[in-house]
């Protein structure tokens, strides 16, 4: 089954890629607002993300398009535990996820795949995602995959259910983050019963990178990633005084000779402090710089061999570099434009999506479709096949209608909406249209106004009601 994809909060286009890498995805429509990372999508894809999802111009846009699966990294600051902890009152970030139900209400996809902070999940007492849970399982009518339901309806769910951690995906990375999966119920209906209870918890191939030595550069390392020994004596400093408060904050050496197989720990979007996390021992490098001078730095380079990680390995360790943009030849196409800075490198990189994971993801999306397809019924698939304001005007009229009127019939009706059903019309132009009497075409016309699908205008025409419309 071939689907169709909308990215919004695209970043750099890790859900994109990743759901590219698993097949039979296309992406018609992507959206972002930062500048820089604007800069590397359009680098990667060559198209341009610059649009802003809380315009109401967008969404109208989105509108128009027939798509199947919403993808949405929505921005993390409001509800990451290193953030303001504001979430829905952060009215500049919190509330995109309320653009993003807007969207789903106004478009009603197939699917909707959504990333976030681990965070997320235990923010304001876990009312965030209480919220979040409530405006996709009630208020949009999506099944969430890990959400149940009491003897009252209340949503019940694990918080473990939504968290997956990029180390189990092959990738040397400490990295849980929240994945949330939701099948529209109006398009799967009584079919979402066959689809697993749960989303991927691993890889099913094997590991991309075995541990943190595998993604290490090699060869000749830059001198300017190498820390200063004033700079080094600095976080050493600060480290004694947090363990004799009894803090365990501070600087890491990940890949620390008696450590077997290293991982790194989670690539944060922040400067200093998200490099400080994950630094690397570098003797072979270390050597050659020690005591040495460099522009920028206000000491000379340690002599204990320690470096910052470069931005080609923290590519790898979201799966960028050496993996999810390799050419059949082995040839790595990945690459930032020459004019973003190594700081927005590794900001973009922090704020991205370990693409092994989301591709996990996409497989699992299409497996629960395709068992869910291969039982729908001639009708069912026809109705499936149909988006947006056709997909509920073409439902409404098959659970109004069916039970009176013949299969054929039915299909027939269907056309009419496919054909009619962005513009305006007249009783001749149907009845032309379907090669019947204009006292036909006007005993059609009664029959969908009985049941709420079509008005009259003043002037004599008809126009299909358009059943999207959200409500505030």
């Amino acid at each position: 089954m071939k689907l169709k994809t909308i990215d919004l909060c695209a970043g750099i286009g890790g859900i994109r890629r990743g759901f590219e890498l698993a097949g039979d995805y296309t992406n018609v429509a992507s959206a972002e607002i930062d500048e820089m990372a604007c800069k590397t999508y359009e680098h990667l894809f060559g198209e341009s993300p610059r649009h802003d999802i809380t315009s109401d111009d967008y969404k109208h846009y989105l509108q128009t398009l027939r798509y199947d699966v919403l993808l949405a990294g929505f921005p993390c600051q409001a509800f990451s535990s290193v953030g303001l902890q504001q979430g829905f009152e952060d009215k500049t970030k919190g509330t995109i996820f309320f653009d993003i139900a807007k969207i789903v209400k106004m478009t009603r996809p197939k699917v909707v795949f959504l990333e976030n902070v681990q965070n997320l999940l235990s923010h304001d007492n876990q009312a965030t995602f209480k919220t979040i849970v409530d405006t996709l399982d009630r208020q949009l009518d999506y099944h969430v995959v890990g959400v149940f339901h009491d003897s009252d309806g209340k949503p019940i769910y694990k918080r473990s259910s939504f968290i997956r951690n990029s180390k189990d995906f092959g990738i040397p990375q400490n990295r849980p983050r929240v994945y949330i999966v939701a099948f529209s119920r109006a398009y799967f209906g009584r079919h979402l019963e066959k689809i697993p209870l749960e989303t991927p918890v691993r890889r099913s191939k094997g590991p991309i990178f075995h541990d943190l030595n595998d993604i290490l550069d090699k060869g000749e390392i830059s001198p300017r990633f190498f820390l200063s020994k004033g700079y080094l004596q600095t976080l050493e400093n600060h480290i004694e005084r947090q363990k004799k408060k009894g803090y365990g904050f501070g600087y890491r050496i990940i890949n620390s000779p008696e450590i077997e197989h290293p991982i790194a720990n989670t690539l944060l979007a922040t400067g200093g402090s998200g490099r400080e996390r994950n630094l690397i021992f570098d003797p072979e490098n270390g050597k050659k710089y020690a005591g040495t001078m460099v522009q920028g730095k206000y000491s000379p380079i340690n002599e204990k061999s320690i470096r910052t990680m470069t931005p080609s390995e923290w590519g790898r360790l979201q799966g960028f570099v050496g993996y999810a943009f390799l050419n059949e030849d082995g040839t790595d196409r990945f690459s930032f434009p020459d004019e973003v800075p190594n700081v927005q490198r590794f900001k973009q990189l922090g704020n991205s999506v370990t693409i092994p994971v989301v591709e996990e993801f996409a497989r699992y999306i299409q497996e629960c479709c395709n068992l869910m397809y291969v039982d729908f019924s001639r009708t069912e698939k026809r109705i499936f096949s149909m988006y947006g304001n056709e997909f509920l005007l073409c439902s409404a009229i098959y659970e109004k209608l069916s039970s009176s009127l013949r299969d054929k019939t039915i299909n027939t009706y269907f056309d009419i909406v496919y054909h009619f059903g962005q513009r305006e019309f007249r009783v001749k132009e149907l009845a032309r249209y379907l090669e019947v009497t204009p006292a036909r075409a006007s005993q059609i016309i009664s029959q969908l106004a009985c049941i709420d699908c079509i008005r009259h205008n003043v002037n004599g025409t008809y126009f299909f009601r358009d059943l999207l419309s959200f409500s505030h």
